[in-house]
């Protein structure tokens, strides 16, 4: 049993943690659940020896944890799945799902090189994975780094195993493979600590759920006891309401996006699909299915062999990010917004402008102004709400939720008229969700963007994107093109979905 008592962490300027007392048992999986900001992290990071508790004392197994760093959390069986991906690209997939374990596959002194790829393979098979273990993990997709990070948890044979938005990137397919996973860890008298800002599998995973705000522990509830509804009011103080948009004005005689015939050896063959103006079009399919990887090729970021990108009904030559931007006015929001997306050591104002530099440039000093950046970074942050004290402040410290609303704003900085947004609600909590979702609603429905929202969460496409296409093994295998109105409940375009990927 682990075991928590008054445990406090101050942070300069905030209290992440106030005298939060919980107990976790084993054979149970225990959701905590908050929004960005409530003390999630900075708890699990005690319980993994990331950070030590001002005040306050945890206990495993009736034994006193004096955790000083993770290699002691790891010496009393304690292990975590990040919700951030860490990762060295240029290390092997096997080196990074071992490398805190290396000792395991030492033979006087030098690796068995065979023994690790062998049990690295057992992993990567666990989480649905058929990848080589000794290729790079640099060029592999965020979902699938994300899967060969629960792969390295799983590793650790650990008595308690802590998983930080596990599914944050998944479809429900892989999903629903992890959670079999869990279950079959709960049979053996795992203590599973389940972190997710996705509340309906919480609440059908999970056996109990405790709810952070503001630092506190506000209360401990079973799954069974409690609805969604219930758990967003401990968690957010209020009720929401489900939304529905309503019917999208979209202009289907003017394409501002073709994609005709495009090709890549190895990968795709003939892909062919439009975007309208002021269309929002969904990206649906399991990882490694393509649909980030057409993105990246479309915005100049890969090569194609042949086709052609037509724009605004002239043929487009895309052959860097800079072009897309520049030329085009094609934007990309990065679903790996820590590796691809923000420069996290960085100023919220250089994150934002860095896409505009080119027209603020001074022509005769050949420096950047100032104060137009300082205008145009400050006009985002007033128009997404992004809760920061200054525009220099450094990205890295915001929330999740917060640091999403910069990685869009410097796009609507460079005035983009087709957005790319690659897994928009990633990691953000459910205010600032339905934040990013009405703004991307917004978008189209009063500036007229053409947007395209890849998404793993299929209640997220369905309740945004007037068409979805569905990918499977680098193919466009079907399209959804008529949930404009409200005429189809979820269930009825999930089936309809799950009966392309069959």
């Amino acid at each position: 049993m682990l075991e928590l008592y008054g445990v406090s962490k101050v942070f300069p300027g905030v209290k992440a943690l106030d005298e939060v007392s919980l107990t976790f048992k084993p054979g149970e999986i225990h959701a905590l659940l908050g929004e960005n900001g409530a003390g999630k992290s900075t708890l699990i990071k005690i319980i993994c020896g990331v950070h030590q508790p001002d005040e306050g004392e945890i206990y495993l197994n009736n034994k006193k944890l004096n955790l000083l760093n993770f290699r002691d959390a790891i010496d009393n069986e304690i292990s975590i799945v990040n919700q951030e991906i860490q990762v060295i690209s240029h290390y092997s997939i096997a080196e990074n799902i071992f490398l805190d374990k290396l000792d395991r596959f030492k033979v006087a002194g030098r690796i068995n090189w065979k023994k690790m790829n062998d049990q690295a393979k057992k992993y990567l098979n666990l989480v649905g994975l058929n990848l080589d273990p000794t290729i790079e993990i640099g060029n592999l997709s965020a979902a699938q780094k994300q899967l060969i990070q629960i792969a390295k948890g799983l590793s650790s044979n650990a008595k308690v195993l802590l998983l930080d938005e596990p599914t944050s990137s998944l479809t429900s397919h892989e999903a629903d493979t992890l959670f079999s996973i869990l279950r079959k860890l709960k049979e053996e008298g795992v203590i599973l600590i389940f972190v997710s800002h996705k509340l309906e599998e919480s609440i059908s995973l999970c056996d109990k759920v405790s709810v952070l705000r503001d630092g506190k522990h506000v209360g401990t509830k079973g799954c069974q006891d409690i609805t969604k509804q219930e758990i967003i009011k401990m968690m957010i103080g209020r009720e929401t309401k489900e939304v529905y948009f309503g019917h999208l004005d979209i202009n289907v005689k003017k394409k501002a996006l073709e994609v005709n015939n495009l090709s890549q050896t190895g990968r795709f063959q003939d892909i062919n699909f439009h975007l309208n103006e002021g269309e929002i079009l969904g990206f649906y399919g399991l990882v490694g299915s393509g649909r980030t990887e057409l993105a990246k090729i479309i915005i100049g970021e890969d090569k194609m062999d042949s086709g052609n990108v037509i724009i605004q009904g002239k043929k487009a030559n895309i052959n860097s990010m800079s072009d897309s931007i520049h030329k085009y006015k094609l934007g990309y929001v990065s679903e790996n917004r820590k590796e691809e997306g923000l420069i996290l050591e960085e100023t919220v104002k250089t994150n934002i402008a860095i896409t505009v530099w080119k027209r603020i440039i001074n022509k005769l000093f050949r420096n950047i102004s100032l104060n137009h950046e300082e205008l145009k970074a400050q006009e985002m942050i007033d128009g997404l709400r992004i809760k920061v004290q200054s525009s220099d402040d450094i990205i890295g410290s915001l929330s999740g939720g917060n640091q999403q609303k910069v990685s869009i704003a410097k796009w609507l900085a460079a005035e983009c008229d087709i957005l790319i947004i690659d897994e928009p609600s990633v990691g953000v909590d459910i205010g600032a969700k339905e934040y990013i979702h009405q703004l991307i609603w917004d978008l189209a429905k009063k500036e007229k963007k053409s947007i395209i929202v890849i998404s793993s969460d299929l209640p997220e496409l369905c309740m945004l994107a007037r068409r979805i296409l569905v990918f499977k093994e680098n193919e466009i295998v079907g399209e959804l093109n008529d949930i404009n109105d409200r005429q189809h409940s979820y269930e009825e375009l999930s089936g309809r979905i799950g009966q392309f990927l069959t």
